[in-house]
Order: structure tokens, then C-alpha cells, then sequence
């Protein structure tokens, strides 16, 4: 089935999937489980959400699971409540950053563990790909209760900033996505925050922007807010609120990987020689500064399943993804929007403008992350990694092919019909050399994502 990715559930609803389908997940998602415990379940403010949930609801009974609902919610704080509550399990319905019509499912196991390809999802899609016929719910074995999380989560949050939060001036872009459900009680906890709000109201039509902050396009009126306001800086998240991206004082996009290297070093002033794990997309200078603040860099695979177990295996306290993913040991090593968003204005408290801080990163030249659509996407990994002679060339996702002036990451896309493509280099000239040698055998881009 399409909509089974490698992370997590998406497509069209009501074309690729629709009640029916939530219901048969439900229940092969709590026979996965063991048929027992209590699954949380989160939803995001698309329209299709509520439905899917109750349906949903309904196949997690008839495996004998009961259920905890925790309404309108963002994806971290669905995590945050299977870790600290004890749950079996967690589903989020969401389908993050995709535009109205889409839905979809996350998954989680007990300590908000991820519920990706290798560790489930094939067997969940061929149970649902079945279409047995659903038993009633056992008597007697599962119940269905809700509760208000958002009031505990925003204490968790605040114990997590990790340093004073002082006086600021910050711009808050909730894209009409599910932080705005709970973002207006973390800040009423913090009076000294003079706060823009833009797009507060959660609105799964998104009438104002995509709820994407990776697209420069749905920053602008953030960035524009910032300058007028003369904010310290901008925050934008995406539309479940597992995502956050930064603007700094003078309206400049902070990129999500030179943001990985900031917090890094403040992370490694507390625990150092500590691995600190970045995704294969991130500019070199992620690794730079980490070894620079004496830590372990340690490159991995894009997806938040993937990087999840590596920060579990290496006993890792934080990790970044180009894509605005931050991950955090002390948040069940899980992303949070709103976790980083703690400790980006700890750290803006501190006197140092953002500018002023990430100017000495901004040390090479990139491409951002551009889109092509190829039709025989593993001949032309094949082209990209012989095309190049001389070049290291490693194949943890895709192919990255590194030499000395350069290195670029060409991988299929898990959401998408694309192949992606990211290159860094020395300088201007030598980044449009490598781009015009890619695109004489990919063709032209067909957008930047």
C-alpha cells in the first residue's frame, strides 16, 4: 500500500485511505502491541482527524488495547505522554506539513520507541492489506478515557529549557498547525517573552501558509513580523510541531544544521565527549564544531526512526536533521518543536545576538535541498557515484560522494516520488561547477523543498 512509508503512515484521505483503513489499523497496530495495555492517541486540526481517530479507537478496542485520548495535540506531545504515563503505545493522527487533503498515522511503542519500516510497519501494512473480518472487542477488556495533557507538558517543558529564560522580543509562527494548541499556555508561563503571535488559531485547511517552515516561501511573513517588531528572533514550526526553524534579528533564515551545531556545543558544556548525531544532509560544519567542543560526530540517515535508535544505541543526548527535526535525550529521545524552542531563548538570554552567534558557521556554500524528478532513480545513483572519479563515496542513504572542495548526498525521498539532492562547497564557484556537471545528468530541479 502507498501510504506505508518508511517512518510513518501518509497519503490522500479519502482517496488512498479512509475510515475503514484507520479501524484495520488499529486493531493490527494493538494485536502488534500484544492486545493489552493502554495506547495514547493524539490528533493533529485537520478535519479528517477526528473521524480517522475515532475509527481508529475502534480497532484498538477490538484488539482488546484500551485507549487514552488526548485531543487536538502536537506529535511531542503524544511522545511526551506515552513516555511519562507509562503507555503500551502512541498514535498520532497527522500528517505534519502536507497540505489539507492528506492525513496520516505516526506510530510509537512503549518509551515513545518509533514504529518505522524495520521495526513494524511492514507487518502492520500486511495485516491491513488483508481486510479480514474485525472481531467485536473482547468483554470487558479495554475502556476508552481522555485527559487534558497540555497543562503537565508545558511543565516538562519549562523544566527542560536548560538555562534562564530572560526578557525577549520573539515572533511565534504557528502556521494554524497544533502548536497553537499549545503553545499559549507555555507562554503565559513566561511573562518576560513579549510575544508576536501569527497563525495561533489550528486550522487544518491552512488558510494563511503551508504549515512547512523548510520552504523559505512560509517564512516570510515571520521574517517581515521580526523586522517590524525589531523581535529578537522568529520561530516557526510545522504543522504537527515536531518541526522548528529560526529566524534571527535581521530576518535571516538560521539553517536547522547550523542550528544542530549551536546547540550541540551547549549541550557538550554539560555532558562532555558525548555523540552528538546529525543526518547525512548536514553541512560539515555540524561535525567541525562538535569534535571542536570535544564530542563524538556521528552521521546518519534521514528519518527520525533511524535517528532515534542510533541516539538509544549510543546513549546519544541530542540530535538534528536538516529538515528541522531536534532530538533530545531528556524528551524520550524524541523531536520536539517546542523542547528546542526552550532552549534556543535559554540560550538567546544569554546577551549574544542569534546573528552574531551563527556568522562564524556560515562558513561555506550550499545548495539547500533541491528536487528532481527521475524516473530510474537507482541508475542514476549509479551515474552520480561513478561520475566523479577519485571522490569518496559511502551509501548510508542514497549516495554521498566527497571530495576535497565538495560533497553532495543524492537519496530517494521516503514521502515523495523524488530524488533529492544537497551540495556543499568551498566556494560559489565551485558549488555551480558541481551543480551544472549533476544537472547535465538529472536534468533541471523541479522545486527546492
Amino acid at each position: 500500500m502507498s501510504i506505508f512509508k518508511a517512518y510513518d503512515i501518509r497519503g490522500l484521505y479519502g482517496k488512498e485511505f479512509d475510515e475503514d483503513t484507520a479501524r484495520r489499523l488499529g486493531y493490527a497496530f494493538g494485536r502488534f502491541l500484544g492486545g493489552k495495555g493502554t495506547i495514547a492517541l493524539g490528533r493533529d486540526m485537520r478535519p479528517s482527524s477526528t473521524p480517522l481517530g475515532d475509527a481508529l479507537a475502534d480497532g484498538l478496542l477490538r484488539a482488546g488495547c484500551s485507549v487514552l485520548e488526548i485531543g487536538l495535540v502536537t506529535t511531542p506531545c503524544l511522545y511526551y505522554v506515552v513516555g511519562a504515563k507509562g503507555c503500551q503505545g502512541g498514535v498520532m493522527i497527522t500528517a505534519s506539513h502536507n497540505p489539507a487533503q492528506y492525513n496520516g498515522f505516526k506510530l510509537c511503542g512503549a518509551g515513545a520507541v518509533p514504529i518505522g519500516s524495520e521495526s513494524g510497519l511492514k507487518e502492520l501494512e500486511a495485516a491491513v492489506a488483508r481486510k479480514e473480518t474485525l472481531p467485536d472487542a473482547p468483554k470487558g477488556a479495554g475502556k476508552r478515557t481522555s485527559i487534558d495533557p497540555k497543562p503537565e507538558y508545558v511543565e516538562h517543558l519549562l523544566r527542560l529549557a536548560g538555562g534562564k529564560i530572560g526578557k525577549l522580543k520573539v515572533v511565534f509562527d504557528c502556521g494554524n498547525g497544533a502548536v497553537g494548541a499549545v503553545l499559549p499556555g507555555l507562554l503565559a508561563k513566561l511573562p518576560q517573552i513579549e510575544a508576536t503571535r501569527l497563525y495561533f488559531e489550528p486550522d487544518g485547511t491552512f488558510p494563511n501558509h503551508e504549515a512547512n517552515p523548510l520552504v523559505e516561501e512560509n517564512l516570510k511573513d515571520c521574517k517581515k513580523a521580526v523586522l517590524e517588531k525589531e523581535a529578537d528572533l522568529g520561530i516557526a514550526y510545522d504543522g504537527d510541531g515536531d518541526r522548528v526553524f529560526f529566524i534571527d534579528e535581521t530576518g535571516e533564515t538560521v539553517p536547522a544544521d547550523l542550528m544542530t551545531a549551536l546547540l550541540a556545543r551547549r549541550v557538550l558544556e554539560r555532558e562532555k565527549g558525548a555523540v552528538i548525531i546529525y543526518d547525512l544532509r548536514s553541512t560539515r560544519v555540524v561535525a567541525e564544531e562538535v569534535k571542536a567542543a570535544g564530542g563524538i560526530p556521528l552521521e546518519e540517515r534521514v528519518g527520525h526512526a533511524f535517528i532515534k535508535k542510533t541516539m538509544r544505541d549510543k546513549n546519544s543526548p541530542f540530535a538534528g536533521e536538516l529538515s528541522g527535526h531536534f532530538y533530545w535525550k531528556d524528551h524520550f529521545y524524541c523531536d520536539s518543536g517546542l523542547v528546542t524552542t526552550m532552549k534556543v531563548l535559554a540560550m538567546a538570554s544569554e546577551g549574544k545576538k542569534l546573528s552574531t552567534l551563527v556568522k562564524p558557521l556560515r562558513r561555506t556554500t550550499r545548495s539547500g535541498e533541491i528536487n528532481f524528478e527521475v524516473e530510474d532513480k537507482d541508475g542514476a545513483l549509479a551515474r552520480l557515484e561513478k561520475a566523479f572519479p577519485g571522490a569518496q563515496v559511502t551509501k548510508l542513504d542514497g549516495v554521498t560522494v566527497r571530495l576535497q572542495d565538495f560533497w553532495f548526498n543524492a537519496r530517494k525521498s521516503n514521502t515523495e516520488p523524488l530524488l533529492r539532492l544537497n551540495v556543499e562547497a568551498s566556494s560559489q564557484a565551485v558549488l555551480g561547477d558541481v551543480m551544472k556537471k549533476i544537472e547535465g545528468m538529472l536534468g533541471a530541479p523541479v522545486q527546492h523543498a
